[in-house]
């Protein structure tokens, strides 16, 4: 990028992720064999600025139209990984959604959860709506059913609350509710502001116990509900609205 970016321009790749038609990936792989014309010329560079809103996009021949904003609502099996693909062969994420779905260009997951974690993931085209649902300073709540070995005493709790240390720093719960404690397992709701990877797992670690089963449950104002595993529902834009007031959505795809 040879000058400076001027207001509304991103990169060419990143144009057509944010048109909902592709992921970063897809789009580079399409700009750098020819595919892609701005304004009736061939662009090779996936760095080149453009204005998405503004430009003329066509990919081999066809103009380039914007997506409505989809956002899916979708039950995570165990066993199953957030990336569109793996080198490994392990499934995916994607592999649970209708057909339809399968191959939308620029659906992504909205953060992460492990492959031993099951329940609410949302996966969007908008990735403007994406970033605001996962940044840390917007503190979108996210509810987790945790099964753990043991009894989890008022006090692990309590330390859950305080924060507990860790090799990636300090981990903190914004709220724990004891569930049901035995001997054998205890059961707790817990609920995040941010999403760190492994984050819950690590914090019972540190109390002195281990998650046998983690869940989420809900995602700001979206709950699972009895959302069969491996299911998947479309979110309306009055329910994300409701779910989240603050967010952008009034701009429409981003």
């Amino acid at each position: 990028m040879s000058r400076p970016k001027r207001p509304g321009e991103v990169s060419l790749e990143r144009a057509l992720s944010k048109l909902g038609i592709a992921s970063r990936t897809q789009a580079r792989a399409w700009i750098e064999s020819g595919k892609v014309r701005i304004n009736g010329i061939v662009q090779k560079n996936p760095s080149r600025w453009v204005v998405p809103e503004t430009a003329r996009i066509e990919i081999d021949g066809e103009h380039v139209v914007r997506q409505k904003r989809l956002v899916l609502l979708l039950h995570k099996t165990r066993g199953t990984i957030t990336t569109r693909s793996d080198e490994h062969g392990r499934a995916t994420v994607f592999d649970l959604l209708p057909r339809q779905y399968m191959e939308l260009g620029g659906l992504h997951s909205v953060g992460r959860l492990d492959q031993a974690t099951t329940g609410l993931l949302l996966l969007t085209n908008d990735s403007r709506l994406s970033s605001w649902l996962t940044d840390p300073q917007n503190a979108v709540p996210r509810v987790y059913r945790v099964s753990a070995r043991g009894a989890i005493t008022s006090e692990q709790s309590a330390r859950l609350l305080r924060g507990v240390p860790s090799e990636v720093g300090l981990l903190q719960a914004n709220a724990v509710e004891i569930l049901k404690v035995s001997q054998r397992e205890s059961h707790l709701l817990v609920t995040l502001h941010e999403g760190k990877n492994r984050e819950i797992r690590r914090m019972i670690e540190a109390i002195g116990s281990e998650v046998t089963d983690l869940k989420r449950i809900s995602y700001g104002g979206l709950v699972l509900g009895k959302l069969p595993a491996g299911e998947c529902r479309l979110v309306s834009e009055s329910e994300l609205k409701k779910a989240f007031p603050e967010a952008p959505l009034s701009k429409g795809l981003e």
